[in-house]
């Protein structure tokens, strides 16, 4: 649902059927907790499309992808927030690893962290949310 009382709930994407809204995953993950008795909850598929067609872009305009770290950011903070108060997630997956371009969408918005050059061959190179997401999995920083 994206939207209440005919109003769009959050900032849309290139995607005409998703929009953006993190506090709704904390919302979700509380309601789903009341209603259904606790349930073990994994998370398998959290992510967001590309603002613009990829076809649109530079290799470089498609490696900066500064809105989907935004994505990634606000939503781990909400998720952590529904943790805290005690929603038993036991597993959280981005979505996508590579762009899977949607059928919905004409195959032109990539969802992936990583981008799949599909005029030169199927070469693949990491976004920036990429590096920052593997920087956030990482060990964290060691004081001297």
């Amino acid at each position: 649902m994206s939207e209440r009382n005919g109003i769009p709930i959050g900032a849309p994407t290139a995607s005409g059927w998703l929009y953006v809204y993190p506090k709704g995953i904390r919302e979700l993950l509380l309601y789903t907790k009341e209603k259904y008795n606790d349930p073990l909850i994994y998370i398998t598929e959290n992510g967001r499309g590309n603002d613009v067609y990829d076809e649109k872009q530079t290799l470089e305009e498609a490696l900066i992808d500064i809105y989907r770290i935004d994505y990634y950011y606000r939503h781990l903070y909400y998720l952590l927030s529904a943790i805290r108060e005690g929603v038993n997630v036991k597993g959280y997956f981005a979505w996508s690893f590579l762009d899977d371009f949607e059928w919905v969408d004409g195959y032109l918005v990539g969802f992936g962290l990583n981008f799949v050059d599909r005029k030169n061959g199927l070469k693949r190179y990491p976004k920036l949310s990429a590096k920052w997401f593997k920087n956030f999995l990482g060990p964290p920083y060691l004081k001297e």
